[in-house]
């Protein structure tokens, strides 16, 4: 096992709590992925930015997309560009016969091929088709894998630190699961939210801070809101409000550049539905 169990505490721009830096220490002791799961704007993403700062690693960031399978997280056979040389090149066809030249790794083959320790980011992985998580798996644990047109095998010198991320979009498969470490980031309560904002904006008034988290949850908290703002949101708007000169009693009484924080039509009717009886809940 690895030796850097405790090693993982947050960063200075990336605030955790005991259980995050539980499942990540795990993970990196096992060597085992974590999967991370939670809803958009509780840094998911960020948390892989933060581990790589924390220990020094490189970063490699693969973002899923609903095409995306496992063979093109390892490598690509170039046959246009190679085609094009051919054709075009100042070599002609001689210059175009090591296939090498054109055998490029993806994210992950650039993990596995690495000299040095890295973490990798697989960013939304519940955007491909079902069969990519169990394909991806098996590469994983084998940590090695075959470029087919050389038949040169490439066989990972350091085990990567991998962050998987998932929007709940799909169910993952149980054996996928079961090669996971797993953590739920929950959405910041208040008190952690401040310490949030405070490490993005230290200089800002407390008073505009505490009544803009207030307004923040309040707005959250409205029924039937689709798409519930999320934290770079608030700190966003925090940025605007302090810009615009806007007071905390105004805050209190109308919501100023409520355009950075909803972004749906009908959450802004809803939203200036709930606010016009808020002496009952707003």
């Amino acid at each position: 096992m690895s030796d850097s169990f405790s090693q993982f505490t947050g960063t200075s721009s990336y605030l955790t709590d005991p259980a995050l830096e539980a499942a990540v220490n795990a993970a990196v002791a096992l060597e085992r992925p974590l999967l991370v799961k939670g809803e958009p704007g509780t840094g998911k993403t960020l948390l892989a930015h933060a581990i790589a700062d924390a220990m020094s690693y490189r970063l490699i960031h693969w973002a899923v997309k609903s095409t995306t399978r496992a063979q093109d997280g390892l490598y690509i056979y170039d046959t246009v560009q190679r085609l094009y040389d051919a054709r075009f090149g100042d070599g002609g066809a001689e210059a175009v016969k090591d296939i090498r030249r054109y055998i490029k790794h993806g994210p992950l083959g650039e993990a596995l091929a690495s000299d040095d320790r890295v973490v990798l980011l697989i960013d939304e992985v519940d955007k491909a088709d079902l069969e990519f998580p169990n394909d991806l798996l098996h590469e994983l644990d084998r940590m090695r894998f075959t470029v087919s047109e050389t038949k040169d095998e490439i066989v990972a010198k350091h085990r990567p630190i991998v962050v998987i991320t998932s929007n709940n979009e799909k169910e993952l498969p149980d054996a996928f699961l079961r090669r996971c470490v797993f953590h739920f980031i929950d959405f910041p309560e208040p008190e952690l939210m401040k310490r949030i904002v405070a490490v993005h904006h230290p200089e800002l008034d407390d008073a505009l801070v505490d009544q803009s988290i207030k307004a923040f949850y309040d707005l959250r908290s409205v029924p039937r809101v689709r798409k519930r703002p999320s934290t770079s949101e608030l700190i966003d708007w925090i940025a605007v409000l302090a810009r615009a000169g806007v007071g905390a009693e105004r805050i209190k009484s109308e919501l100023p550049f409520s355009g950075v924080l909803l972004k749906k039509e009908q959450d802004a009717a809803v939203v200036s539905e709930a606010r016009s009886g808020r002496s009952k809940r707003w």
